[in-house]
């Protein structure tokens, strides 16, 4: 047996599509390019994966790393971020009055993998495993602020955002964003960050604009700008980032 394979060929089939998402969305061309699988193999497994939410589609319908996979991190433990996210988290949302996220880049998407609910009043919620654009949103900037910038690709050419935006982001250290991704909702995130700068995630706080107002950033700027340097800062003690 090939030290390769497991032996049972539909798992290391299934186990092959996965991996190929790890780095980026794939259509079902680019898909059975990466696997080596035949077209009705790499379908049939890519959409059986979806069906139990291992594979998702992002916004222009390509295959992506699916929900399921960031819950089963999530309860097993093994991701230190998610781990200690919570208590970081539900601190902002105490002290901003106002949800509270964690979003990661996958590709030109981002993936929300933690959220706090405000425990009353009007909510901007954004649920467990939700996907997002890349080309609009203070995480968004965020996210590619702090990005390499082989690694921005053409996203900023399609963003409601600017290079000269996220030079201003790295500069003062946070993004604000007002009706940016969707009307009526406002947004303020700060980078988590390794040792070596590498961006890990995006923190945010978010909510109504009538709650925000139109200048997030002067009310909760500081506030999760200290929440993303506190989670860094307790990765980096555990030993969990580079």
């Amino acid at each position: 047996m090939d030290d390769a394979t497991s032996g049972v060929g539909v798992l290391d089939k299934a186990a092959a599509v996965l991996s190929a998402l790890e780095h980026q969305p794939l259509t079902l061309a680019g898909l059975v390019t990466a696997t080596g699988l035949a077209r009705p193999t790499a379908h049939r497994l890519a959409v059986a994966l979806e069906f139990h939410r291992f594979v998702g589609r992002d916004l222009q319908g390509r295959f992506v790393l699916g929900p399921r996979l960031l819950e089963l991190a999530d309860s097993a433990g093994e991701d230190p971020l998610l781990a200690t996210a919570g208590p970081v988290l539900t601190r902002l949302r105490d002290i901003t009055g106002e949800s509270a996220q964690l979003f990661r880049r996958q590709g030109d998407i981002r993936i929300c993998v933690a959220a706090v609910e405000r425990p009353h009043g009007l909510r901007d919620t954004v649920p467990l495993g939700a996907q997002l654009s890349m080309k609009a949103g203070s995480a968004a900037q965020v996210l590619l602020a702090w990005e390499e910038p082989d690694r921005i690709g053409k996203l900023l050419a399609d963003s409601v955002f600017t290079e000269a935006t996220l030079q201003t982001v790295r500069r003062r250290g946070w993004a604000q964003s007002v009706a940016e991704r969707e009307a009526g909702v406002a947004s303020v995130s700060a980078p988590v960050l390794a040792p070596s700068g590498r961006i890990l995630a995006a923190i945010s706080c978010s909510g109504p604009i009538e709650r925000l107002s139109r200048h997030p950033g002067r009310l909760h700027g500081a506030a999760v700008m200290a929440a993303a340097e506190r989670l860094s800062e307790v990765l980096k003690r555990s030993g969990s980032t580079e």
